[in-house]
């Protein structure tokens, strides 16, 4: 039988009607929302992207034309602003239609143009300084560039730089009566014109001209990619192209400025441009004191005319045409002078003077690279032999290494003898000097070749084998930071020439390691001679040149503080040092005759050969006070002579100037005036009557 469903089963006529009323009022519910939704999108277009899209329309977008940062300051440390930047308003136009004569609308508009011209010049007549060179009407249509051959349509034109007050007056007064005129903030760098430490201040180039520096090269390939307009590098930028403004490009730059333009499809303005003004970068200051390194460089120049003028050594010293000088605080590390001469004028390269071979002999830092202050008269680098300077660091060798003892006595011949037997070679003492018996501490201080070369040159191939006792030699040479880099972060910075390396030119290892011993296998830095003084005086620890103390903001808030870094240390016990330092004690330095500071000294004479002739370069370092140093000096003059004689003068100049500013006791002595000086009732010479 088939079965039939029960009759409640199917829906009555209500049932279906609710659920008919029911879809009725989601679909209503449903259409509610959907106009809702609508309405809101219609809005956001009319309200929020219509300009926009109006832009879209006709074909416009927005361009950013790039206003130049302002250049924060690098400051001294007694607050001299060594370079700087001024303010210089500039007028640009934006051109509002099209000039060209190559268009029949920019022909209609020339006349427009050329009066605009005409109206720009009457005003400069008028209102601008009259020792400038008045702009000519060609000029300004040249300015322009109604032909857009130099720049796009949309961009704006410089017209004149530099304006006055009155100028600046009319033009934000009468800005009807010129279109598309902007008054446009830039900034102009300045440099001391005392010409302070220029080469470790650096110098600025166009970003364009640039680029053969790997990071501004990086940069430029970066600018591609950059979506914040005011971190975009332009063509015409001011750059740091060495020295502290390279070093802290990033610090001082700040961040562009920029006008943002509507065009349309033509590149022309099609809209009213809205400025961003340019950051000004941070305040860079330096350790760098003004009058310590004007005393300094005066020292270094005034010694290279005594040696021009005046015999030493039984002859005049013509060739001596440059010096290099670095001041470093034992305890902080900071560099108080830092001086490569003859030296040139900053401004002349961001002023648009003529640069003639002279500045660019004289641009780089000769106390970090090779490159600085030209050359001698034989073409000798600011890298030169050490000569005796390195005689402190051989005892040290010496005596850690146990070659021999603090006690142990040597008999000085005044030469001793490297080569096989039968071909040996005398290697004699300055002037063939017979010191008699000698210990550590005398061979410092009567600076005995043989005690280097029989002591610790050879001894040394003996203990170690010849291959591994230059090895040996170099790794101590650089715990005392020659041969590596300081630190100090200045680009350009050379690790020097240990030339011991080059064992085949020397003739053998054991030769090698005789005539670096006593100075003559290694060219280092004067930067590198003044941490290794540092180095001794404070007995191993190597510090790193601090050039910059702090960062400030516009406003003096301090963004970063620089403290004393220790990079490297090296151990050996207390005697070692003492002896060392008791050794660094050359006699008849009349350049320090009255000095009032028990202070430790190495005078060094090192040669340096000339097609075959043996010339003499003088270098010197000290620190002083001798037992609570406070101030490191290394000197070099190539081709002055002896140390003694060339070098140290400087640094006697330079301990007191540092006395004069800072004390060498903690106390600043000042120089006192004439009145002064009668009143306290000394005499001309400073003594009492």
């Amino acid at each position: 039988m088939i079965g039939f469903k029960p009759y409640k089963d199917v829906p009555d006529e209500a049932e279906m009607k609710r659920r008919f009323n029911g879809r009725i009022n989601i679909f209503f519910f449903s259409a509610f929302l959907i106009f809702c939704v609508i309405i809101i999108r219609m809005a956001i277009l009319q309200f929020v992207e219509g300009p926009e899209l109006a832009s879209q329309e006709t074909g416009g977008e927005q361009k950013h034309f790039p206003l130049q940062p302002i250049r924060g300051s690098i400051i001294d440390a007694s607050g001299t602003k060594l370079a700087y930047s001024t303010a210089s308003n500039s007028l640009y136009i934006t051109l509002m239609k099209d000039y060209s004569k190559k268009t029949d609308k920019g022909k209609e508009n020339r006349p427009e143009a050329e009066e605009i011209a005409k109206r720009l010049v009457q005003a400069f007549n008028k209102y601008g300084d009259p020792d400038m060179e008045p702009m000519t009407v060609k000029e300004v249509i040249d300015a322009l560039d109604l032909e857009y051959i130099k720049q796009h349509g949309y961009e704006p034109r410089r017209i004149k730089s530099d304006l006055t007050k009155e100028e600046i007056a009319y033009f934000m007064e009468n800005r009807a009566k010129f279109p598309g005129i902007q008054i446009v903030e830039e900034n102009v760098r300045h440099y001391d014109p005392d010409t302070v430490a220029v080469q470790t201040i650096g110098f600025l180039k166009k970003f364009r001209g640039s680029k053969d520096l790997k990071d501004y090269e990086a940069i430029d390939q970066s600018n591609k990619d950059q979506k914040n307009p005011g971190l975009i590098y332009t063509e015409e930028e001011w750059i740091g192209y060495d020295g502290l403004e390279r070093m802290y490009q990033e610090e001082l730059r700040g961040k562009s400025g920029y006008l943002s333009i509507p065009i349309n499809p033509q590149n022309m303005v099609d809209g009213v441009p809205t400025m961003v003004a340019p950051e000004k970068g941070h305040d860079i200051h330096t350790t760098i004191h003004k009058d310590i390194q004007l005393a300094t460089e005066q020292a270094i120049m005034d010694q290279l005319q005594y040696l021009h003028t005046h015999p030493v050594s039984g002859k005049l010293h013509k060739d001596a045409l440059t010096g290099y000088a670095v001041a470093m605080e034992v305890d902080t590390g900071h560099v108080v002078a830092m001086a490569s001469m003859p030296d040139y004028d900053s401004n002349v390269r961001v002023n648009g003077g003529k640069i003639t071979q002279e500045i660019v002999d004289a641009t780089g830092n000769g106390t970090i690279t090779i490159f600085g202050s030209g050359r001698s008269g034989h073409g000798f680098e600011s890298m030169i032999y050490l000569g005796s300077v390195i005689k402190p660091l051989s005892v040290l060798i010496g005596l850690n290494e146990g070659l021999f003892g603090l006690n142990e006595t040597y008999p000085d011949q005044g030469f001793a003898s490297i080569g096989r037997e039968g071909h040996e070679k005398k290697i004699s003492n300055s002037g063939g000097h017979r010191n008699g018996p000698i210990k550590a501490q005398q061979a410092i201080q009567q600076s005995s070749n043989a005690f280097m070369i029989d002591m610790i040159g050879k001894r040394l191939v003996n203990k170690y084998g010849g291959e591994k006792g230059v090895e040996v030699w170099g790794q101590y040479m650089e715990q005392f930071g020659l041969g590596v880099v300081t630190g100090s972060g200045l680009p350009g910075e050379l690790k020097g020439r240990g030339e011991y390396t080059d064992t085949k030119a020397a003739g053998s290892n054991l030769a090698a390691l005789a005539y670096a011993s006593f100075g003559q296998m290694g060219k280092y830095t004067p930067l590198q001679l003044a941490q290794y003084t540092v180095m001794l005086a404070n007995e191993g620890k190597r510090i790193k040149p601090q050039l910059v103390s702090k960062i400030t903001d516009q406003d003096g808030n301090v963004v970063k503080e620089f403290g004393r870094e220790v990079l490297d240390e090296i151990e050996f016990p207390k005697a070692y040092w003492q002896t060392v330092k008791r050794g660094m004690n050359t006699q008849g330095l009349a350049a320090f005759e009255d000095f009032k500071y028990d202070f430790a000294r190495k005078t060094g004479t090192s040669e340096q050969s000339y097609k075959g002739v043996n010339l003499d370069n003088g270098v010197f370092i000290a620190f002083a006070p001798r037992d609570n140093p406070k101030l490191a000096v290394a000197v070099v003059v190539p081709e002055g002579g002896f140390g003694s004689q060339s070098a140290a003068p400087i640094a006697r100049k330079i301990f007191d100037a540092y006395d004069e500013v800072y004390g060498l006791d903690g106390t600043p002595h000042p120089k006192k005036t004439e009145e002064q000086k009668k009143d306290s009732g000394e005499d001309e010479t400073g003594g009492n009557r």
